[in-house]
């Protein structure tokens, strides 16, 4: 597993890039939590992580949005500092459904 921190900017000026936002949030929200309004901590494996890619490749306009994606050090969500109304997201807690 890796961790990697993801954030998008999408050019909402029309109404196709407003939905090529939603698409991304939707896209990013199925692989990680998010941490801000368009950044994404994402806890995943090498496939993932391409899989990702090709996605996120497939949803934006090259020409006017962009997605960075930060590959942090091993654990590196552990030594996540936080100010103000930011909080810690534990993305290798157990899930109860």
């Amino acid at each position: 597993m890796m961790d990697v921190l993801l954030a998008y900017d999408v050019d909402t000026t029309t109404p196709e890039g407003r939905r090529r936002l939603r698409r991304m949030a939707k896209l990013c929200e199925g692989y990680g939590s998010r941490v801000q309004k368009s950044v994404f901590e994402i806890a995943t494996d090498e496939v993932g992580m391409l899989m990702l890619i090709a996605k996120a490749e497939a949803i934006i306009d090259e020409e006017t949005d962009s997605v960075r994606l930060y590959r942090l050090p091993k654990n590196g969500f552990n030594q996540v500092q936080t100010l103000g109304t930011a909080f810690k997201v534990g993305h290798r807690d157990d899930f109860v459904f």
